[in-house]
């Protein structure tokens, strides 16, 4: 592609504006076409992009998606938790689907933390031990107990996985207090350190030569004027600080994480890409003002295949939330937005979105901050007509029908932000550019 027609013409973050699940893996696909390096900056395999190769469907959870493209450099941050396990598999998986996936293109930098099998295990004994309003939805992987070790200081960073004595020094601190836990609180069997390290190394051995210094790679690839795409897990409202707390996931998915989870100057990163789904969805528990629990709802989730890559689990679905969209505007000031699953709105008589919400009395423009605070608005729905056509051939603005266009100019309107890429089904060539 001449840079001229490059989709991407400068260093790009792409963030997800809702709850995650915004289609961000396709919209990452079709700019890597115009990267030469794309580097995942937080989150670990509780998030994952489902792919298609030839016929066949493949699912990555760590790996960035760009691997698929021949001579991209593809690099995990150290704002990553990684599980050397889910990794190893990724990569064998690739070799499978006859994917170069070697150290020459796939870096992992030495800072980026490690996901040990007791971060697992408590992550799940947790989550069992909740019940109803207090379960937070994790996935079990083990993310929030790895960020937990990291900020405490004991954590394991993927250079310590060359190091077999720091290894079992570290993995002994690590469980120093999870193993009372373990025993005298979830009343299972502690863990020995010895037995930890020896289910990990053949996992470690794998993964050490993939490791390298990540900002020494981003900066001289951005000396050579390559273009590098930052690529962010999960949504906006997931955000460890700004999202719906506590309903949210361990690391910070805004746009401003970027730099810090790859390791560079945030002056690298020059343009800022959200990606809003054309309705609302969201997995596992926490306030959703939108939720549809009628027909409409089963309608979006069968029609969009809303089940997570993930879990498997069913995506609960609503109308497009305009207030919760300003909120990820006012976080990540994206300069355009890419707006994907406009097809499955198509067959609506008349859809809604939420302009503001109505909280103890007052009218709000954006989420109320205090606790669980999202859980007592109402919504303040303008309704618009809808369409009738199927819309997933369209490949050009005037191609599609006159509703669906007023649907885009008001987000545009609203957010002050250009919709500057449209998606209307899954593939690749269903995408329109403005």
């Amino acid at each position: 592609m001449k840079p001229e027609n490059r989709i991407m013409s400068k260093n790009t973050v792409v963030i997800g504006a809702q709850w995650g699940d915004e289609g961000k893996g396709k919209i990452v696909d079709l700019l890597t076409e115009s990267a030469d390096i794309i580097v995942r900056f937080q989150g670990g395999n509780n998030a994952g992009h489902t792919l298609v190769v030839g016929k066949q469907k493949l699912i990555l959870h760590l790996i960035p998606s760009g691997i698929l493209h021949e001579g991209k450099k593809c690099l995990i941050g150290n704002g990553v938790v990684l599980d050397p396990q889910v990794f190893c598999a990724e990569v064998d998986k690739l070799r499978e689907f006859s994917i170069a996936a070697g150290p020459e293109r796939l870096k992992i930098s030495r800072k980026t933390q490690v996901i040990m099998p007791y971060h697992k295990q408590l992550d799940s004994l947790r989550e069992e031990q909740k019940s109803g309003p207090e379960k937070i939805g994790t996935t079990g992987r083990g993310i929030g107990p790895a960020y937990e070790d990291k900020a405490a200081r004991i954590g394991i960073r993927a250079v310590d996985l060359s190091d077999p004595d720091l290894m079992l020094r570290k993995i002994e601190q690590g469980l120093l207090e999870k193993n009372v836990l373990f025993e005298k609180y979830y009343q299972v069997k502690p863990l020995a350190p010895k037995e930890v390290w020896e289910r990990i190394e053949p996992y470690a051995q794998k993964l050490t030569p993939y490791l390298t210094d990540v900002s020494s790679e981003l900066e001289q690839g951005a000396a050579k004027g390559e273009l590098i795409l930052f690529e962010g897990a999960q949504g906006t409202h997931l955000d460890i600080d700004h999202g719906t707390y506590p309903f949210v996931t361990s690391s910070n998915t805004v746009a401003g994480n970027a730099s810090a989870g790859s390791g560079c100057g945030p002056i690298l990163a020059r343009e800022v890409m959200a990606v809003v789904k054309a309705y609302t969805t969201r997995v596992g528990s926490g306030p959703f003002p939108t939720e549809l629990l009628d027909e409409t709802g089963v309608y979006l989730q069968e029609k969009g295949s809303e089940f997570g890559a993930t879990t498997g689990r069913k995506r609960r679905c609503g109308w497009l939330d305009l207030a919760l969209l300003k909120e990820s505007v006012r976080l990540n000031a994206p300069n355009e937005i890419a707006l994907t699953k406009l097809d499955v709105l198509s067959g609506l008589p008349e859809i809604k979105v939420c302009m503001a919400y109505r909280h103890e009395g007052r009218e709000l423009a954006h989420p109320p901050q205090k606790e669980n605070g999202l859980s007592a608005v109402e919504p303040i729905y303008q309704s618009l007509p809808g369409w009738a056509e199927d819309v997933a051939g369209v490949r050009s603005w005037e191609g599609l029908p006159r509703a669906a266009r007023d649907y885009i100019l008001l987000i545009e309107d609203v957010l002050k932000t250009r919709v500057a890429i449209v998606s209307v089904g899954p593939d690749r060539s269903q995408t329109l550019f403005r």
